[in-house]
């Protein structure tokens, strides 16, 4: 799409300054004039709005004498679009099914993330107001704000996905914002196969310990596909079981018909009403779940999900943020601290190493493909530290999978196997 080469006509028209001040007179034009004629613009349809905007450009250059070729008109008038009812510059990268991720670092720097790579795209925004308003209009129908006193926010869209704005003081380079995008139709175990995020011998060992009700933490930086493949994993539990999830801001999208879908609530401008996700897991454990998958463990909730792990709601998932699995559990023990844990040590680490069975560690590679890098399993404590087993690995070198010829210690790992494991699966679960 255009907005990815820079060298292209319209670039270089969007980089001259007498473009950029004519196209900063016309939105101020258009502005006046919507609101001098009350025109309903919203409730328009977008050739009604192209061709009310055509005819208004028409009477601008005119009355201005300016000379606009019909090649820019029609550039303007796309413009002028997504300035009166979309998101300005960000808004056909928003509309673009292929990006993933939008990152604005100030007025002149715009990236896009798609199949994985950041890239530079040769759009702008005038200057630090035009981010400005733009922010306002994306926070406007959340009921939230951004401003000097609250310089930055973190909120849902209302396809779901999520945008956080962070403006000066805070940011130096002027007005920043983070888009990522929702998925219409997300990934399912199939897609990940296509991607090579997994293969055959991973999906079925993963699926058949979600069949088994094992707790599986999902491990990994940010950005590396976590939600992803727990999205995955929990549309691997059986249709007839209760699921509750509990997210900051809501991004799994389960095909399944029993979900009960929780999601936090910050504190309002006096700092009251605030919802945290520990208040949302106390509060599902008295829903009767079966499950319980928590989109983030990120605080001091960390404890109320050991708890339910080790009580009787097997099954549970979450994702953290983590460099390798054994600083996973050395995180928890920290988020543990946080939340006021009294406890030994040694106690606190039996507790951990009994609620978690699996953990997958997923990544992103240099060239921005995901991959499922580890899946270990935790089989105890020994002297003070915790006792993991690889069972299998992803080889960068020769860029493959390896399944290692190990037998889970786990006994939900050991029970007989539900369904038929795929090929080049060692088939675990046979006793």
């Amino acid at each position: 799409m255009n907005y990815f080469d820079p060298l292209q006509d319209e670039q270089r028209k969007r980089d001259d300054e007498h473009y950029q001040q004519l196209k900063k007179r016309l939105h101020r034009y258009l502005i006046k004039t919507v609101e001098a004629e009350n025109a309903l613009i919203d409730s328009w349809s977008k050739d009604q709005l192209r061709h009310y905007i055509t005819g208004k450009i028409g009477h601008f250059v005119a009355d201005q004498r300016l000379a606009v070729n019909r090649r820019d008109g029609e550039l303007l008038t796309d413009e002028m679009i997504d300035e009166l009812r979309g998101f300005g510059p960000i808004q056909q990268l928003i509309e673009d099914d292929e990006i993933s991720d939008i990152l604005v670092n100030g007025p002149r720097d715009i990236y896009v993330e798609r199949q994985g790579k950041l890239s530079k795209t040769a759009l702008r925004f005038i200057d630090n107001d035009h981010v400005m308003r733009v922010i306002h209009r994306i926070l406007a129908p959340l009921g939230r704000r951004v401003d000097e006193t609250v310089p930055l926010v973190d909120a849902r869209l209302p396809d779901g996905g999520r945008v956080n704005a962070i403006i000066p003081p805070l940011s130096l380079c002027g007005p920043c914002i983070s888009i990522r995008k929702f998925r219409r139709l997300p990934l399912a175990a199939g897609d990940l196969l296509t991607y090579r995020t997994w293969d055959e011998a991973i999906q079925e060992f993963l699926r058949q310990a979600v069949n088994n009700r094992c707790n599986i933490l999902v491990t990994g930086g940010s950005g590396a596909g976590k939600t992803t493949l727990l999205n995955v994993l929990a549309n691997f539990i059986a249709k007839d079981e209760r699921i509750v999830t509990i997210e900051d801001a809501a991004e799994l999208s389960l095909n399944h018909p029993h979900v009960v879908s929780l999601e936090t609530r910050p504190p309002n401008l006096e700092g009251q009403g605030e919802i945290t996700t520990r208040m949302l897991v106390r509060n599902a454990l008295r829903m009767r779940p079966e499950r319980i998958i928590v989109g983030e463990v990120r605080g001091e909730e960390m404890l109320d999900m050991l708890q339910a792990m080790n009580t009787g709601h097997d099954g549970s998932m979450g994702t953290l943020h983590a460099n390798s699995p054994r600083d996973a559990l050395n995180r928890l023990e920290m988020l543990a601290g946080f939340a006021g844990y009294r406890g030994s040590e040694h106690t606190l680490r039996q507790q951990v190493a009994a609620a978690i069975d699996l953990i997958v560690q997923v990544g992103r590679l240099a060239n921005g493909e995901r991959k499922v890098l580890q899946v270990q399993e935790v089989t105890g404590v020994a002297d003070q530290n915790y006792l993991l087993q690889e069972l299998f690995h992803f080889d960068q070198k020769l860029r493959s999978f390896q399944q290692l010829a190990i037998k889970p210690h786990n006994r939900k790992l050991q029970q007989p196997e539900k369904k038929a494991a795929a090929p080049g699966f060692a088939g675990y679960f046979t006793p």
